[in-house]
């Protein structure tokens, strides 16, 4: 039973003195009414009006119900009033720098049911190609890093992500589906390279269902590259085995396109950071972005584990 329909339609019963009235003031059909009352009054224990042929009248416990609850439905009411004028009231140009990858994958896909929530607020969304971190000229600098790493930024932590080991089908018909990690330097692999200095010393993996369980292999990659989607479109067109997030991975798994590589290993962890210009004065569409993006991540983070 949804609590607060069954008070509304309680309060409109006792207003209109009977159930007919109310179900049409209140557009639902009578029998509805009459269930809602019904299940109200035995939630309670009591009931709450005396019914005959001609009229409908509060008991005495309905009396003591109906005053307190209309306090409850006014405060309710005004919550939602304050609420409504504060999401109107959002407004302006929310200015974001991202990376390719997390601009198509997060940005782009939640920006619908965002503008749903707070019209008002508009998108400037600069995907930046240089590996610096403009934090002073956005509002939001989105960006990715491994767990651990020590940032000397005000960033605020949006959700984390496993890396997993992908391939296109076509690949592991052409070549075998490795069954140990040690069967990877076998394998043609496509590395990322987060940054330039960044020395490549091979993949670690470890099983998410027992970190203690652990694997150094060393590989010769056939491709590095600094850009996710050179990554992603490499592995797709069958090139090699990837390591990839695993929020990034699910709509090409999901589709089929891609399958995953010696599960449940995996070869590390990825969080996606928004990086902020300062801790104090964050406007207030900034926060409420940067709430409705974690959500959002979080959600798409989950159904990929699931």
């Amino acid at each position: 039973m949804d609590k607060l329909l069954a008070m509304r339609v309680f309060e409109r019963v006792a207003d209109e003195n009977g159930f007919a009235a109310a179900a049409r003031a209140l557009d639902m059909s009578p029998p509805v009414v009459t269930r809602l009352i019904a299940e109200l009054e035995k939630e309670l224990g009591v009931r709450l009006f005396h019914r005959t042929t001609r009229r409908v009248a509060l008991s005495e416990a309905g009396e003591l119900y109906l005053e307190r609850i209309r306090k409850i439905l006014d405060d309710v009411e005004q919550a939602r009033e304050l609420v409504s004028v504060h999401r109107e009231q959002l407004s302006g140009v929310l200015r974001i720098s991202s990376d390719a990858a997390l601009a198509s994958s997060m940005i782009a896909p939640s920006f619908f049911d965002f503008r749903q929530l707070y019209p008002g607020i508009k998108m400037e969304v600069i995907v930046r190609s240089q590996q610096t971190l403009p934090i002073e000229d956005y509002d939001i600098t989105l960006f990715g890093s491994t767990v651990g790493t020590d940032l000397a930024i005000v960033a605020r932590k949006i959700y984390q992500s496993d890396a997993i080991l992908v391939a296109a089908s076509s690949y592991i018909e052409r070549r075998g589906m490795p069954k140990t990690p040690e069967e990877l330097p076998e394998h043609d692999c496509l590395h990322i390279r987060r940054r330039d200095s960044d020395p490549f010393r091979g993949w670690e993996l470890w099983q998410e269902n027992d970190p203690k369980v652990e694997a150094k292999v060393e590989i010769g990659p056939i491709l590095v590259a600094n850009h996710t989607d050179t990554l992603l479109r490499a592995a797709l067109d069958g090139c090699g085995i990837a390591s990839l997030a695993t929020d990034l991975a699910r709509p090409y798994l999901e589709s089929g396109k891609i399958v995953r590589v010696l599960e449940p290993w995996i070869t590390g962890q990825l969080v996606v950071y928004a990086g902020l210009p300062s801790r104090q004065f964050i406007p207030q569409r900034v926060q409420v972005y940067l709430d409705y993006l974690t959500s959002y991540a979080r959600k798409q983070n989950q159904q990929a584990i699931n």
